[in-house]
């Protein structure tokens, strides 16, 4: 709120609408002085975010080279970087006004290609460790019923999309925050067999 609507100062409050964004807010313009161009704090949030360059996860399992069976728990797991999952810092600043967004991958939906319902996991999933065994994921994990052979080149081709929130604040006056969620995807394939019992 500026100084002239505090004290009681001749002007108006307007409303201001974005296209861009669709966002409304309000603004103070004391009498007689032009109607400036009104700088909204969540085009330069995006701004920020694009220059953070976020892209999908970078998917650690499963993998091209891995060797996976019909019924044996799959285990997904993402590793963690500031462009693929985050925490992400960046800043824009235009006509006096700087804002600061903070991004970070809030889940991920797997699409596993066998046309079974996604599986979405809440955070990066838990590396599989030889000593684990045949146990299920506790946190992101997947069971193929069916073998990959009839699938094209004999593979699965899933996708992993991950949903980045990103929080954003002005620095300074006028105080202002907002979130907004964007969405970025990787692909993978993995081929999956059927053991071969044999008596």
């Amino acid at each position: 709120m500026q100084d002239g609507k505090r004290q009681g100062g001749k002007g108006a409050v307007y409303q201001v609408l974005c296209p861009e964004t669709g966002r409304v807010g309000t603004v103070w313009i004391p009498a007689g002085q032009p109607a400036a161009p009104q700088i909204d704090p969540e085009v330069l949030a995006r701004r920020a975010a694009d220059s953070m360059k976020l892209v999908g996860p970078k998917i650690a399992n499963p993998r091209a080279a891995g060797k996976y069976v019909v019924g044996m728990p799959t285990w997904m797991w993402v590793d963690e970087s500031p462009t693929t999952f985050g925490p992400n810092t960046a800043t824009a600043t235009a006509g006096g006004v700087t804002v600061t967004a903070t991004a970070k991958v809030s889940s991920i939906r797997w699409n596993m290609g066998d046309d079974t319902a996604p599986e979405t996991c809440d955070g990066p999933g838990t590396k599989y460790q030889a000593s684990m065994g045949k146990t299920k994921s506790p946190d992101c994990g997947h069971v193929y019923d069916q073998a990959s052979t009839t699938s094209k080149g004999g593979k699965f081709h899933g996708s992993a999309t991950a949903t980045w929130t990103i929080d954003w604040q002005v620095t300074g006056a006028p105080a202002q925050a907002g979130q907004f969620t964007e969405v970025r995807a990787s692909q993978f394939s993995v081929a999956v067999h059927e053991v071969q019992v044999v008596n």
